[in-house]
């Protein structure tokens, strides 16, 4: 067990320095490495507690306790900036800190007025002047692990459908590793719960030490984070690619005040006839913006046509020409292989065009073709 700890303590570290070094930071990478660095102190005082170095060194004990405080905030901190992409946390965020540092305050007459063998007596709960705390905070930390995670669960998803509204595709934008990410460690929390409560507010008897299972799963959120965290930050905080979350929700609040029916439907038709004329949606790259200028009209009045008259969002609608023109790319050359005329049909990759395919189809791109020989 000693070696997963140090190993785990290791890669959080190793994460901070990757994060430090890179060029052209961005503010989410500040924040990651930030909560790395926060969860490896944290396992490092926990190894220590456990190797018995607080025996030795009585002034340790205590000064990690509140650190799972902060991995909530951190989470929703990550998140919010992610979908932002702004470079400087408001003022108003570092509201979330406050109960790590109250919990601080409050530990401040343990630990500096308290003897070391006062200390010690504490831990071993011979003294229980913080007992009544240091339920409250374990409660606190659970109920705010949770919370953050289902709350930035929520946003992810409510942000993935603005995305949908505005771009054609998802490479470079893609949001399935952060939300991967939240329930990871919503997980984490929860099994917390189940095991940690137990033992330390109900005082059940386990014939293991539950808290192992806690830091593991902690563990394993590291070696989850370095691999996929830092593999996709550069496309979460990719201006080119993405407007602010602000903008985008600015835009799909103002849907509702566009134009009447009648000129609506006329976009409408003249947004088909370029489709069919121009076929615009063979760009992998092709979104929101780029077609309304097409047009020129406004992002929002174009978008309001497409949901109104398609009734779909304009990821889907794009996709689905794409569609039809691999369908009818298929047709006609039936020596071409089905990743190629994805290709030349505007999609950028073969996931996302199998992934896109069956969405619409129901089936496979093979299975549908079975069914319609080239």
């Amino acid at each position: 067990m000693q070696v997963i700890f140090i190993s785990g303590i290791f890669m959080a570290f190793f994460i901070v320095l990757l994060l430090l070094t890179k060029r052209g930071k961005a503010l989410t990478d500040k924040i990651l490495a930030s909560w790395m660095a926060v969860i490896g102190i944290h396992l490092f005082g926990y190894l220590l507690n456990r190797l018995g170095y607080w025996e030795i060194y009585p002034h340790l004990i205590g000064v990690t306790a509140p650190l799972p405080l902060l991995h909530g905030p951190f989470l929703f901190l990550y998140s919010k900036y992610a979908w932002r992409g702004e470079q400087k946390i408001r003022k108003k965020d570092y509201l979330h800190f406050l109960p790590t540092i109250l919990a601080y305050v409050h530990m401040s007459r343990f630990f500096f007025f308290y003897s070391a063998e006062q200390k010690m007596q504490l831990d071993r709960g011979e003294i229980d002047d913080y007992s009544t705390f240091t339920i409250i905070t374990l409660i606190a930390m659970l109920i705010s692990g949770i919370t953050y995670a289902v709350f930035t669960y929520l946003a992810t998803q409510k942000h993935r459908e603005r995305i949908e509204d505005h771009y054609s595709y998802q490479k470079g934008i893609n949001l399935n590793w952060l939300r991967i990410l939240i329930i990871s460690i919503g997980l984490v929390f929860f099994t917390a719960a189940m095991v940690i409560v137990p033992q330390d507010v109900l005082h059940v008897e386990f014939t293991f030490n539950p808290e192992y299972i806690f830091y593991t799963m902690l563990i394993v959120f590291i070696f989850y984070t370095g691999y996929f965290g830092i593999k996709f930050e550069n496309i979460l905080t990719d201006h080119r690619q993405m407007q602010s979350g602000e903008t985008l929700q600015g835009q799909a609040k103002e849907k509702n005040a566009g134009p009447q029916d009648e000129a609506i439907v006329a976009l409408y038709e003249n947004l088909q006839k370029l489709m069919t004329e121009q076929k615009p949606h063979l760009d992998p790259k092709l979104s929101l913006p780029t077609l309304a200028s097409m047009l020129d009209v406004s992002t929002n009045k174009l978008s309001q046509a497409i949901n109104q008259q398609a009734k779909v969002n304009f990821y889907d609608f794009v996709n689905k020409h794409r569609i039809d023109e691999f369908l009818k790319g298929a047709l006609k050359n039936k020596h071409f292989s089905l990743l190629a005329l994805a290709l030349d049909s505007g999609f950028n990759s073969k996931s996302s065009f199998n992934h896109i395919f069956k969405k619409h189809k129901g089936v496979t791109p093979s299975q549908y073709l079975k069914k319609t020989p080239r």
